[in-house]
């Protein structure tokens, strides 16, 4: 079966989280991903803890590296030596995208920026992934997720009524507003470049991804003028018909009966149609709202709710730890948590995997390869761009490769 981007061939410059997670959808979808990695360290997160032991791989490798770079291969260069531009410039030759996350400026300064890169290949894509963009005041500031959200307002969106701002518990602008704006804007510039033949740069910032995660309450303050408040909207925490509870066993459940019929469902449900009209009481008395919902949650188990609400149609659902969230029976219908049959030194072996969210009927994703060593593949793939074994060795000794 092929695969829809069969035939693609990335180059991977990308360490850590944002640009590993883009390149493994490309990979998961076909393409070819060359992951070059330095020849200090390579990519940091093969380092992180906690580590596979020898039960699964020969050598410890890192569960959070395993889990970003399946379907890839790994060739270690120096793009600071001569010799090592010139590997980089074959292998951009013949390759389609280009998916980098160093500062702005850094590739120009190493002599491999797209200005270079597209004379020797014009359908070159080359996707920089910074946390504020090619341009502007911020375009050289160091940062991370919790700083991309910050700027963005998101942060100050949440948490608690008069509580102070919270983390969430994943990486929103990282995920969200860098790797999946990244994978869509390759894609869209692959499909740009059937149309003209040429490709073009694909310039994504985190900080721009988190700010159009903001549509919504951007489209209500641009009409109204009131800013959203932590804790006090309808959607982050503000209403009692769309909030947490606890549950007589310890466990939480969330509501989410936002439209009135699922509100009214849910009263009815609990006996307790008083509380219907209460549904957009003013913010003061959500507050009284609320403990009144929860005093109804604290009278069962989060098994027994489950069970006593299934005939009901109210947005009622527990909330997971992670350690249930791999058991739970929708997840694993929809393959989102899958044990993958590898061979790794002859034996065949279980490999953990989070699944993909792209359910493609005729052409799916396939897991095609495991995470690679760090610099696996260097040998293969010089040999495949003409170089014998002379060369390869004299790289080698000199720390190019």
């Amino acid at each position: 079966m092929m695969l829809p981007l069969e035939g693609i061939t990335v180059l991977d410059l990308t360490r850590l989280l944002p640009g590993p997670y883009c390149s493994q959808f490309l990979g998961d979808f076909g393409a070819e991903v060359i992951k070059i990695e330095d020849t200090a360290k390579g990519d940091y997160s093969r380092w992180e803890h906690p580590l596979f032991t020898d039960s699964m791989f020969d050598d410890s490798r890192s569960a959070y590296f395993v889990a970003l770079n399946r379907n890839k291969k790994s060739i270690k260069l120096n793009l600071k030596a001569e010799k090592g531009k010139e590997v980089f410039f074959k292998l951009a030759e013949r390759s389609d995208v280009i998916l980098e996350g160093f500062r702005p400026g850094v590739m120009d300064k190493l002599g491999l920026g797209y200005d270079v890169v597209k004379k020797i290949n014009k359908k070159i894509i080359f996707c920089a992934l910074t946390g504020y963009g090619q341009t502007g005041p911020y375009k050289d500031m160091a940062g991370h997720d919790i700083n991309y959200l910050a700027i963005a307002g998101i942060l100050g969106m949440q948490g608690a009524k008069n509580g102070r701002p919270m983390l969430a518990g994943i990486q929103i602008a990282d995920l969200a507003g860098g790797a999946l704006m990244a994978l869509t804007g390759i894609l869209m510039a692959l499909m740009a470049r059937q149309k003209t033949g040429e490709g073009q740069f694909v310039d994504i910032s985190m900080l721009d991804g988190a700010v159009s995660l903001l549509a919504q309450h951007a489209g209500n303050y641009f009409g109204d003028g009131k800013e959203p408040r932590r804790g006090e909207l309808n959607l982050n925490g503000g209403y009692a018909c769309y909030n947490v509870y606890k549950a007589k066993d310890g466990s939480y459940m969330a509501l989410g009966a936002l439209e009135e019929k699922f509100w009214a469902e849910f009263c009815r449900a609990v006996d307790r149609e008083d509380l219907i009209a209460k549904q957009l009481a003013n913010l003061d008395e959500q507050d009284k709202l609320m403990l009144e919902v929860q005093s109804i949650f604290s009278t069962k188990d989060s098994g027994e709710w489950l069970e006593y609400l299934k005939g009901y149609d109210t947005c009622v659902t527990i909330v997971n730890e992670l350690k249930d969230t791999f058991q739970d029976r929708q997840i694993l219908h929809r393959e989102m948590y899958k044990k993958e049959r590898v061979y790794l030194d002859g034996r065949e072996k279980l490999l953990e995997q989070v699944g993909t969210p792209i359910k493609l009927s005729a052409t799916p994703a396939q897991y095609r390869s495991q995470p690679p060593q760090y610099g696996e593949h260097t040998e293969q793939i010089l040999k495949e761009l003409g170089y014998d074994n002379s060369a390869i060795s004299s790289m080698l000794g000199k720390g190019i490769c």
